[in-house]
């Protein structure tokens, strides 16, 4: 009689193990989808602040391309590729058979030139590599970093200082000074800054507070006497404002002037040359001289200054703190609106509530709605929170700014872009919460009440601490998800380039009626809205790695309480 093996016998395999290595397989492949994903927003992120040569390359006199009339030209060679044949144009057909005799002409290198005061606002060259004769790296050769038209990068010539004094670049000390030179204009530059924005702004904010009450005074067809001492008195606490901004404009315009009294001379490509002030050029250097060292300094110095500058060229030069603050702020308001509210309604669906059909349909809906994609909750943050909360708050509030059509809270700002979030994430928060209190053991709560507590009582102390950790996941969730949605913020007050931060030094201190900044939208204009989408690729990623290292560090300190909290109740005892 032939013997059949069973699922215990000892060299029998189990039928299901054919779908352990599937899912293990599926699971290696989206790591390692997410870690090349993370890996190349890293590296090329952190690429945008390594300070690279500058390189001037010669092209052949019998080439088939020239730089805009010249044989030579000078910048960054950021990348080189291989020409496909099928997308050659029909004038550059030729270059199959010049390959032939030297394969460089199927392949293109793409120069970052900068100059685009000069060169008719392009930053690139594309140069066929069969047309290049000598590449090369001179020490000389200078990056200048400026408030207006992107980086320049040139042959320093003469630095002229306010006094007449001049210094040649061939003078040892001429980097050394050119370097305390800009050093003192930066420090100028944030005293105007300071004073512009501080001190004048403080002033302007009240006159502008001024000029809305006016406007609605003016606004009546007929004013009683108390109004039209009230609108006197208005006009004259303007020119007392006027009166103080006078010696603040006069100290603005003053330090404008020192800084644009000095003056950096430096040729272009051809010989050309050109003068810049000093208050126009915001930092410098000269890569091709710098060592291992000095670049890492330069490194961590530019990271900084991207983390904590504002801003310029319409959003493609400068740094990303109004966006990384905004982000912060709105993110930080998003989870103290969701938290209470998507605790208390699991509260209510897992503890008071009578199971039936009616919960169910509850807990469907709220699973449904984790699922509505983002853009509704941004129409409908626009037509609840603004257009009815919004608008009923400035009607009983704010009637006069009601009636010269002045919303204060009927418009987008950051409170209503952090209730909208709220509200697309408050299933997350619920969900976790309802989980996080049906794992508390049955036990504790018998318990609690046989001693003589009440239900409230026992939800209260036991039932909430024993879950806390469990609902600070939901939490965590809820700010990754929110942290990086930009769709429903078009409808509810995000802005390219915002004129103040939400919160500041002037009463009350949080303005929650303001418009922000958010780095996922500073992302998004950056590479579609750009002039020069290709001269902004770096800076998109830049930003998007402080995005990520944004969700990370707010998710790292909801974890770290999170595991706080779970020691705390594993070291105690009921």
């Amino acid at each position: 009689m032939s013997h059949q093996s069973t699922p215990f016998e000892k060299n029998a395999k189990p039928a299901g193990e054919i779908w352990v290595w599937v899912t293990g397989v599926g699971l290696a492949i989206g790591l390692s989808m997410i870690v090349f994903l993370l890996s190349v927003i890293v590296w090329n992120g952190l690429n945008y602040f390594w300070p690279k040569k500058v390189a001037e390359i010669t092209l052949a006199e019998v080439g088939r391309t020239d730089f805009r009339g010249e044989r030579q030209l000078i910048g960054v060679i950021t990348q080189q590729r291989a020409l496909s044949v099928a997308n050659l144009s029909p004038e550059n057909a030729d270059l199959v058979d010049l390959a032939e005799s030297n394969p460089d002409y199927m392949r293109e290198m793409q120069v970052y030139t900068g100059n685009r005061d000069v060169f008719a606002t392009q930053n690139f060259a594309y140069l066929n590599m069969g047309d290049i004769e000598q590449i090369t790296y001179p020490e000389e050769l200078m990056v200048l970093e400026r408030m207006e038209w992107g980086n320049a990068i040139v042959r320093p010539r003469i630095l002229q200082l306010a006094d007449g004094t001049t210094i040649s670049a061939e003078d040892p000390e001429f980097s050394s000074r050119l370097r305390e030179e800009v050093k003192v204009v930066r420090e100028q530059r944030s005293r105007i800054f300071s004073i512009e924005r501080r001190e004048m702004g403080r002033i302007n904010a009240k006159i502008n507070r001024e000029n809305l009450e006016i406007r609605y005074l003016n606004s009546l067809t007929e004013r009683t006497a108390g109004q039209e001492a009230e609108l006197e008195e208005r006009k004259a606490q303007i020119e007392q404002f006027q009166i103080d901004l006078a010696p603040l404009e006069a100290k603005s315009s003053e330090l404008r002037q020192n800084i644009r009294g000095h003056q950096l001379t430096f040729e272009l490509v051809g010989g050309q040359e050109r003068t810049q002030s000093l208050g126009d050029i915001v930092n410098f250097y000269q890569p091709n001289q710098m060592s291992r060292f000095q670049r890492t300094g330069w490194f961590f110095f530019k990271i900084w200054e991207f983390l904590s500058d504002y801003p310029r060229e319409a959003n493609t030069e400068g740094g990303v703190f109004p966006a990384l603050f905004g982000t912060f702020v709105m993110t930080l308001l998003m989870s103290l609106a969701v938290t209470p509210f998507g605790v208390l309604a699991a509260v209510y669906l897992r503890e008071y509530a009578k199971q039936g059909p009616l919960v169910s349909a509850v807990r469907i809906s709220i699973n449904n709605l984790a699922g509505v994609p983002a853009i509704v909750f941004g129409v409908f943050g626009l037509g609840f929170f603004i257009h009815e909360v919004g608008a009923t708050i400035d009607a009983l509030f704010y009637p006069r700014m009601v009636a010269i059509n002045t919303p204060v809270f009927g418009t987008g700002g950051i409170l209503w872009a952090s209730l909208t979030l709220a509200l697309m994430t408050v299933p997350v928060v619920i969900v976790a919460t309802e989980e996080a209190l049906a794992a508390v053991s049955r036990g504790v709560r018998e318990g609690s009440l046989a001693c003589g507590a009440s239900k409230w009582q026992t939800i209260q102390r036991l039932v909430l601490p024993a879950s806390s950790p469990g609902i600070l996941t939901g939490l965590i969730l809820a700010m990754a998800r929110g942290a990086g949605e930009v769709a429903p913020l078009l409808l509810v007050g995000v802005m390219a380039l915002a004129p103040s931060l939400p919160v500041d030094d002037l009463f009350p201190f949080v303005h929650l009626d303001r418009k922000f900044m958010h780095l996922g939208f500073h992302i998004y204009i950056v590479a579609l809205q750009s002039p020069d989408t290709e001269a902004t690729k770096p800076l998109v990623f830049a930003s998007t790695l402080v995005l990520i290292l944004l969700v990370v560090v707010l998710n790292l300190g909801a974890i770290l309480i999170r595991n706080h909290l779970r020691k705390k109740l594993q070291s105690s005892a009921f």
